[in-house]
């Protein structure tokens, strides 16, 4: 299976950041699917995921403005976090851990 986010880059802060995950080689209501992060120099953070069923689950200190969605048509899931801060800035992953299948990756820069 292949994923390749798309999203803008540059977000303001207190904007919506709406990122895209295509999926490709298989189907997204057969597995499940993470959304992860990496700021700058620090380690992997886990945002949350959506299942085969549509279920989603979040990191409790994300949940509050973080929302992840799917359309199966398109085989395409989505994130979308409300509010960012510069410390949203970060590489944003679309991950499915069934063949730890990861993306490239999209930069989210947070800045005025």
């Amino acid at each position: 299976v292949q994923l390749q986010e798309s999203g803008p880059g540059l977000v303001k802060p207190s904007q919506t950041l709406s990122l895209t995950c295509t999926v490709s080689g298989g189907s997204i209501t057969t597995n499940y699917w993470n959304w992860i992060r990496q700021p700058p120099g620090k380690g992997l953070e886990w945002i949350g995921y959506i299942d085969y069923s549509g279920s989603t689950d979040y990191s409790p200190s994300l949940k509050s403005r973080t929302s992840i969605s799917r359309d199966n048509a398109k085989n395409t899931v989505y994130l979308q976090m409300n509010n960012l801060t510069p410390e949203d800035t970060a590489v944003y992953y679309c991950n499915a851990p069934a063949g730890n299948a990861w993306g490239q990756g999209t930069q989210v820069t947070v800045s005025a």
